[in-house]
Parts: C-alpha cells; sequence; structure tokens
C-alpha cells in the first residue's frame, strides 16, 4: 500500500490553490466569463488545448522539482501518478458531459446562458472536491482497510454502468428537482444570466438557478465515483487534489468542444464503466499484486481511446444508413 504522507510543501499547495485562483479570476474579469455569449468551437479548443497544455507542463514542473529534491526515482513515480490520475478524472469527468448536454436541453438553456452557469459550477465543484478528497485522505489514513471498500464500490458502480448505459434518465421524475419545484418560487422563464429576482417584493429563483444547482448536484454524484478511484494510484493528497482540480477546470471547454457530438461517443459510456470495473479490482487486488502506475495508466488510455474509436465507427457506419432511409 502507497505511502499516504504527501511531498508537497505548504508553499507548494498555496502557490497551486493561488494559480487556480489567477485562471478563474482570467475567465471572470478578462476574458469575458461573466459576459453572455455562445462559445465557438473555436474558442473552446484553444480553451481544451491550453488546459491540456497547463496539466502536461504542470506534471513536467512537478518531475523536475522533485528530481532536484528527492532523486530521480521518487520524481519519475511522482509524475507518473499525476497523469494517470488526470488522465482517469479527465476520462470520468466526461460522463458529466452527457449530464451537462441532458440538463441544458431539458431546461433549453440558450446557448449564451451555458457557459456562466458551468462557471459557477466549476467555483462549486473545486470547493465541493477539495473538502471530499481532504475527507477521503483522513478516512484512508485512519482506516487503510476503506481502500477495499472504495475498491467494491467502483465495481458495483462500474457494473450498474454497463447495465444502464444505454438507459436515459427522466429529469421530470428527478428528486432534488421535483423538491425545489415544490418549495421554491421559480419564475417561467429566464431573466438573462440573473438566478434570482424580484417581482413585487417577493424573491423568486430563476430556471438558471435550478440548472446550476442541477449541474453540481451531478458534479456531486461522479465525485464520488472519481475521488475513491484516483486513490487506487495513489494517496498522495497533493496529486490526488491537482490532477482532480485540472480535470474539472478543463472540463467546461471540453463540454462546449464536444456537446455537439455527444450522441457519436456512446460507446465511451461502457468504456467508462469498463474503467471503473478495472479500477476497482485492482484496489481490491492490492494484498496480492501490485500493479506498477505506468501498466494503468497505458490500460486506462487504452480502454478509453478504443471506445472512442469504436463510437465514432459506428457512428460513421450508420450515418449513411441514416441517409438512406431518410431519402426512401
Amino acid at each position: 500500500m502507497q505511502d499516504i504522507d504527501s511531498f508537497a510543501t505548504p508553499s507548494m499547495w498555496l502557490a497551486f490553490i493561488a494559480f487556480v485562483l489567477a485562471m478563474l479570476a482570467l475567465d471572470l474579469f478578462v476574458l469575458g466569463g461573466r459576459k453572455a455569449h455562445q462559445v465557438s468551437v473555436r474558442e473552446a479548443s484553444a480553451w481544451v488545448i491550453a488546459w491540456v497544455t497547463l496539466a502536461l507542463s504542470f506534471g513536467a514542473l512537478l518531475w523536475w522539482h522533485l528530481d532536484g529534491s528527492v532523486g530521480r526515482e521518487v520524481a519519475n513515480r511522482k509524475a507518473l501518478e499525476f497523469i494517470t490520475g488526470y488522465l482517469i478524472e479527465q476520462s470520468l469527468s466526461v460522463d458529466n458531459m452527457f449530464v451537462f448536454v441532458m440538463i441544458f436541453t431539458y431546461f433549453a438553456v440558450p446557448p449564451e446562458l451555458q457557459r456562466r452557469v458551468l462557471l459557477y459550477g466549476v467555483l462549486g465543484a473545486i470547493v465541493m472536491r477539495a473538502g471530499m478528497i481532504m475527507a477521503g485522505v483522513w478516512v484512508v489514513r485512519e482506516f487503510a482497510w476503506v481502500l477495499y471498500v472504495f475498491g467494491a464500490f467502483l465495481v458495483i458502480t462500474g457494473i450498474k454502468m454497463l447495465v444502464l448505459a444505454s438507459k436515459q434518465s427522466d429529469l421530470e421524475r428527478n428528486p432534488l428537482l421535483h423538491w425545489l419545484r415544490g418549495h421554491m418560487r421559480i419564475t417561467a422563464g429566464f431573466h438573462g444570466q440573473a438566478f434570482f429576482v424580484r417581482r413585487e417584493g417577493l424573491l423568486y429563483a430563476t430556471p438558471m438557478f435550478l440548472v446550476l444547482v442541477m449541474i453540481e448536484a451531478s458534479d456531486l454524484v461522479f465525485a464520488v465515483d472519481s475521488i475513491p478511484a484516483i486513490f487506487a494510484v495513489t494517496t498522495d493528497p497533493f496529486i490526488v487534489f491537482t490532477s482532480n482540480i485540472f480535470a474539472i477546470m478543463g472540463l467546461r471547454a471540453l463540454y462546449f468542444l464536444l456537446a455537439d457530438m455527444a450522441d457519436r461517443f456512446h460507446l465511451l459510456k461502457y468504456g467508462l464503466a469498463i474503467v471503473l470495473v478495472f479500477i476497482g479490482g485492482k484496489m481490491l487486488a492490492m494484498p496480492w499484486f501490485h500493479m506498477p502506475v505506468q501498466w494503468s495508466l497505458a490500460i486506462v488510455g487504452g480502454i478509453i481511446a478504443l471506445s472512442v474509436m469504436l463510437s465514432l465507427q459506428l457512428s460513421q457506419r450508420k450515418a449513411p444508413q441514416v441517409a438512406h432511409d431518410a431519402s426512401r
């Protein structure tokens, strides 16, 4: 079992948190994050490339720092842990994209309003995941056997995802949404980017607020899967936290890039389910078999790549058939 102690100093924690806050401030106050506008594919592509580059650069910087301070062996291991954790978190967070599409479609959110609600969703997700990660680290430190509970949970969740992958969720029956509608005054339509408005002295929530709550709730659900998953790679809180945050920060741009093509990646859900089963099985097998981090990286990357390629191939085969049926 891996050592739960972290190499990170308080100054490293503060520097990373300052970096995240600076990027959010840049988005909000410099790049127009507070202004309503429709995100173009070009803009989304630039942000996706930027966040992937920043994540890989962070991994390289981490390796360089550790290579000079604690040695090449530790540097190689920690850098691999970060890259593997980032890949796992980014892959699992893609499932959030399908939920975002469903939520925005259900509420008919105009494209120019989606960027703002996702920005606030990212802010909430960062705070929420930070708390969950610290709690998870404490639990693992105090009760090491909980890793096997996490492993069993991931296996069960992965199998459940495989069984239910083709089933469409019905937001109309969502208990949280039902409760909100029963306990709040809600306007019939959107009021720009406002989450709340006043009418005749009474405070009303807008559909934007309901969308935000559903976005945050979906991230909470996915965090329950993704955070235990990274403990299969490392129990170092700094690696867990930084890989999670990089994945979250890049998710919004990935959504705007791939949202219109979400239906073309329908097999990705099966790939993510298999990843969860694999990671859970790896955690359960720890007493008898220790899998090197690079093996985990290769297997997870291979599963995701294969599910994406098969999805695209199947979509290309279906397209001519759909066109033929439409012309008849």
